[in-house]
């Protein structure tokens, strides 16, 4: 019994990740927004992006290995999302996307966390609503690692996705190209006001670094 204890333990301690010390990196989003396309439908004050509308907002850049560190807070029925890699930003299913929101959407593949409709948390991690929640993302090559508010929540290989619209667990998804074949580079956006409730999104802290 207390060495399936100690090796539960370990299990639970492994899952435990600490968020990089982001000095020196480099900015996802300039402060004027002048490096991403159409950001009409967000601000930028005080260091806070908050979304106006449904537009979601992309960097011009493409983006293949990197780590990406970054903090949200959401509203009761907020619903948003992290987009990686896009293969075309006119249609957001070509891209993987960590999703933001306050629940869990009616589904375990659609909860805080989620690489959506592909993949749920190990567990939940969210704060409640209205306190800032910590993401720090990892891509490299097929690999997708999301720590969530310092434990690690999705450690992902893409190349498990071989079929279109099916998952490793044999759920369906919605996506019209197996996520092994998704673009590997490409840009990085932030979903704007989603759902029926339109409820209020902010990120702030949106820091990356380029892998080699």
């Amino acid at each position: 019994m207390k060495h399936l204890l100690a090796l539960l333990a370990f299990a639970s301690l492994s899952l435990a990740a600490d968020h990089p010390d982001t000095t020196g990196w480099k900015d996802l989003f300039a402060p004027d927004l002048s490096n991403t396309i159409a950001p009409g439908g967000w601000s930028f004050t005080d260091g806070v992006l908050v979304a106006k509308d449904h537009d979601t907002l992309w960097t011009k850049d493409s983006y293949g290995d990197f780590i990406l560190d970054l903090e949200f807070k959401v509203e009761k029925e907020s619903n948003s999302g992290v987009f990686l890699r896009s293969g075309d930003i006119k249609n957001v299913l070509s891209a993987l996307e960590i999703q933001v929101h306050d629940s869990a959407d009616g589904s375990k593949y659609g909860m805080v966390g989620a690489i959506y409709d592909a993949c749920p948390p190990s567990k939940s991690m969210a704060k409640p609503v209205g306190e800032w929640n910590h993401y720090t993302i990892t891509c490299k090559g097929p690999l997708v690692k999301v720590v969530f508010n310092g434990e690690t929540v999705i450690d992902a290989d893409l190349d498990k996705w071989p079929e279109v619209g099916k998952n490793p667990d044999g759920t369906p998804n919605k996506f019209k190209k197996a996520l092994k074949d998704f673009a590997r580079s490409g840009p990085i956006g932030l979903q704007g006001l989603h759902g029926k409730a339109q409820a209020p999104v902010c990120y702030r802290n949106l820091k990356i670094k380029v892998l080699e």
